[in-house]
């Protein structure tokens, strides 16, 4: 694929990213930044919410898994109906209730200004760490079929990848991703169609829905063996819980659905979210069975992560196909990634410099636009750590799964709020806070090497058990 070709693609992208981020920045303040003015349409709001579920890792992992571990990954994504069926009817409702900005402010009213800022903190480190990792794999990606080409060395590669989302989302903020997010899960998607029909057609498959259901990598519950990590009840509940967590408790994902009108469009937009979402796993786990299936007929050797970007860049199937991924592969990490600055700049703004309590309001603007800016060049300086200081990919990926270590805490802390009465310490609730993460690591390590036992996924039900616990000690 020629460069020339990518960087077309690349300004033709941007150029409407940023023409959207004009039309929606007009007359921006902190409330259009913030929440949208509370006037994004739920159904916009619930297509781009795809797109940011789905990051760049899940563009080009789940697809990858398949080898491996079959489709066994449709039973984590059951387990987020559950999930999403209790923001909806759970948390969105108490967010509204609130009239919430940050979601971590319900933490400051229940425990007080300590829980307030843990659970905070927690997010902006988990946030900061996953948003880079994503950006870190397509700046790769850029790096390798791209920049190289230029002698353009990989920090500037990086720099251009964070300016370009702080040129379209600095002044509309969430406003401006609510309707990127749309424009970006419609090139994911159609990018998945394009691979998926180029593949099927290339192998002369007739019926996508017989193939997949009569093919060996098809399987999808495994109740065989209750120690490894696929097995089904284990990777259902986690589901649950990981969508609750990573959706309902994440400011991220949270802020769009707060810029919905009211609460009944907001929980319309769950809904629907959670019907597309379903089907669209299914359609990445029915592309790396063709995947597979296609690499092994033509002796291609890629396997995982590597899989989808060779087969569809390096092998036979056009150049369609191959500028479809590419974008595919942007669309997904920006959708991603541009939210992630904009909630990081938002919980930053309120949790912990609480400039809302400000009453000069050009003061306020000033404030955020600092840290807005500030928190680009930490997504900078993260990615450019993972490239230079840990250049082992197993670790980064071993980073990133920690980064999932974070949000027990937060689990533990709204569900000990919600559902109990009590009051604790509040100056002792960091210590909790940060002892179960460590418990959690050291149990599930020990389980797996001294057991057979793979707690997998559910390290994060354990963490939120153990936060939960530890709060119960030190209640008042």
């Amino acid at each position: 694929m020629k460069p020339e070709y990518i960087i077309l693609l690349i300004v033709a992208y941007f150029s409407v990213l940023i023409f959207i981020s004009y039309i929606t920045g007009k007359s921006a303040d902190n409330k259009t930044f913030f929440k949208a003015n509370n006037s994004s349409p739920w159904y916009l709001v619930a297509f781009g919410m795809i797109g940011a579920s789905l990051s760049g890792v899940t563009f080009i992992s789940v697809p990858g898994w398949v080898e491996a571990q079959n489709m066994s990954y449709f039973q984590m994504v059951l387990g987020y109906v559950v999930g999403y069926a209790v923001i909806g009817l759970v948390l969105l409702p108490l967010y509204y209730k609130l009239n919430l900005t940050s979601i971590y402010t319900y933490l400051q009213d229940r425990f007080g200004n300590y829980a307030y800022k843990t659970g905070a903190s927690f997010f902006l480190l988990s946030r900061t760490i996953g948003a880079a990792f994503r950006l870190f794999l397509v700046a790769n990606v850029l790096q390798i079929i791209l920049f190289d080409a230029y002698g353009i060395p990989f920090w500037i590669t990086v720099a251009i990848t964070i300016l370009l989302i702080w040129l379209y989302t600095f002044k509309g903020g969430i406003k401006t991703i609510v309707w990127t997010d749309t424009l970006q899960t419609l090139f994911m998607l159609i990018a998945v169609g394009v691979c998926i029909y180029t593949i099927s057609d290339e192998m002369q498959i007739d019926n996508l829905f017989t193939y997949i259901a009569d093919n060996k990598l098809s399987k999808t519950f495994f109740f065989e063996d209750v120690n490894t990590g696929n097995y089904f009840w284990k990777q259902f509940l986690s589901g649950a819980f990981i969508a609750v967590v990573m959706t309902g408790l994440d400011q991220d994902m949270m802020q769009k659905n707060l810029t919905c009108r009211n609460l009944k469009d907001a929980q319309k937009n769950m809904f629907w979210f959670t019907i597309v979402l379903v089907i669209v796993n299914f359609f990445f786990l029915a592309l790396g069975v063709l995947l597979t299936n296609y690499a092994q007929q033509n002796g291609i050797d890629a396997q995982k992560d590597q899989l989808f970007p060779i087969i569809a860049t390096q092998g036979n199937l056009g150049l369609a196909t191959a500028l479809f991924f590419l974008l595919g592969l942007i669309a997904a990490a920006y959708s991603s990634a541009d939210s992630a600055l904009t909630s990081l700049t938002t919980s930053f703004s309120i949790d912990i410099l609480e400039i809302d309590k400000n009453k000069d309001k050009n003061e306020q603007v000033k404030i955020r636009k600092k840290i807005h800016i500030i928190f680009s060049f930490v997504l900078v300086a993260t990615i450019l750590i993972f490239k230079y200081f840990i250049a082992d990919a197993s670790v980064i990926a071993k980073i990133f799964t920690f980064a999932g270590y974070t949000y027990g805490p937060l689990l533990g802390l709204y569900t000990f709020g919600m559902f109990t009465k009590l009051k604790v310490k509040d100056k002792l609730v960091p210590a909790i806070c940060l002892i179960a993460p460590i418990l959690t690591f050291l149990i599930s390590y020990y389980a797996k090497e001294k057991l057979g036992f793979d707690f997998g996924f559910f390290v994060l039900v354990l963490n939120g058990f153990l936060t939960l616990v530890g709060l119960r000690i030190v209640k008042k």
